[in-house]
């Protein structure tokens, strides 16, 4: 498993879900952990491990964040935002409610 740029925080894991708008079950089941556990780490309760900060980070970028590293020549923390702004999360939504059900694709 590869490294992520840099170790999720309790407090970042907090703002990142809370950004995405996923609840913490979404989390558990798209990382495999329990949901007591994700609760722990975003309160400090449990130590986030490399392999931890890994599953999160994937799984938090896949559900719409970007993380923001730490800038220390303009004097700017680590941070998170949303992948899209508002106007292209309006088209994808639209995108993936036109149509209809998916039909068989046997040729």
């Amino acid at each position: 498993m590869t490294s992520t740029p840099h170790p999720i925080t309790a407090d970042l894991a907090r703002a990142a879900r809370a950004l995405a708008q996923v609840s913490r079950h979404d989390i558990a089941e798209h990382t495999g952990l329990e949901e007591e556990l994700v609760r722990d780490l975003e309160h400090g309760r449990r130590t986030i491990t490399p392999q931890l900060s890994d599953l999160l980070y994937r799984a938090l970028e896949e559900f719409g964040v970007e993380f923001l590293p730490v800038d220390e020549a303009a004097g700017v923390g680590y941070g998170v935002r949303q992948k899209f702004n508002p106007r292209t999360v309006k088209r994808l939504e639209n995108w993936e409610n036109e149509g209809g059900p998916a039909g068989d694709d046997d040729i």
